[in-house]
């Protein structure tokens, strides 16, 4: 990374090293910190309130499993749909066909939003399959939703993905593994939001330990989301179909989010059982 009078440029290469053919992405280890990270705050939230290490291992299984499908499948039917109608199996495998052979590409697209109902999905059957209350279980894990999303969007950061629009700002950074154009960091943009939302929740959960059920659900929806539909506008369109919206998909699919957790946060309610 080097600097000048007018902006900062990055390129960084996307991988750590490599050894043969395998390679250690600063995006994986992004991922990893992701889980590590929130497995570290989740645990702190369980030692607290009584519940054993064994119970938060199984939601991880849950939790990852949910995030990765989900998030692969957001991105094959939100942004990719009309190439992967017709390549079903490459949406489950990371290998694609490259002019009549398969080649190992990995998996090419993550969505968050699909990565979202992956894992309410997730906590709906970990509830259902341990008997706890659903909401209980939202409420507690989306303390550290926020601090997963913000190194995974450092991770899109370290890949120059998801880039800003062009802009003469003093913070503009020129993404030269793309191309040399000023522009916003969008990325870091939502990673300053989403450490920021992170500090929010954890503050409201040490305030009151026993919230109304759904409030920290509720708040964390609006906050997130409400983050990424304000910040969407400094981004380029990621695909071809949203030019010329008004909204891209990415606000679209914000918008629900954010819906429910002002029901949440507006409903009335009765305690619950953990």
């Amino acid at each position: 990374m080097t600097t000048s009078l007018a902006h900062i440029v990055w390129n960084i290469e996307p991988e750590i090293f490599t050894i043969g053919s395998f390679g250690l992405r600063y995006y994986s280890l992004c991922w990893l910190l992701a889980f590590a990270s929130s497995y570290f705050f989740m645990l702190k939230v369980f030692n607290r309130e009584g519940k054993s290490q064994e119970l938060l291992d199984k939601l991880t299984i849950y939790i990852f499993l949910g995030t990765l499908l989900g998030a692969r499948l957001g991105h094959c039917l939100f942004y990719d749909f009309a190439y992967y109608k017709d390549h079903l199996l490459e949406i489950f495998i990371p290998f694609q066909q490259v002019n009549g052979q398969w080649q190992m590409t990995g998996f090419t697209g993550l969505a968050s939003h699909g990565g979202a109902i992956g894992i309410i999905t997730a906590l709906w059957l970990f509830a259902r399959n341990t008997q706890m209350n659903f909401i209980w279980i939202t409420d507690r894990l989306v303390l550290v939703v926020p601090i997963a999303c913000f190194f995974i969007r450092l991770g899109n950061f370290f890949n120059s993905e998801i880039l800003g629009h062009p802009t003469d700002l003093p913070w503009a950074i020129i993404f030269q593994q793309i191309d040399n154009i000023p522009r916003h960091p969008a990325q870091l943009y939502e990673a300053i939001a989403y450490l920021i939302s992170f500090g929010i929740m954890w503050y409201l959960y040490q305030k009151n330990q026993n919230p109304k059920p759904g409030k920290l659900f509720g708040t964390l929806l609006i906050l997130l989301f409400g983050a990424r539909l304000t910040l969407e506008h400094f981004k380029i369109d990621q695909v071809a179909f949203e030019q010329g919206m008004a909204l891209n998909m990415g606000q679209i699919l914000s918008i629900p989010f954010i819906l429910v957790g002002l029901y949440l946060l507006l409903r009335k309610t009765t305690p619950v059982t953990r």
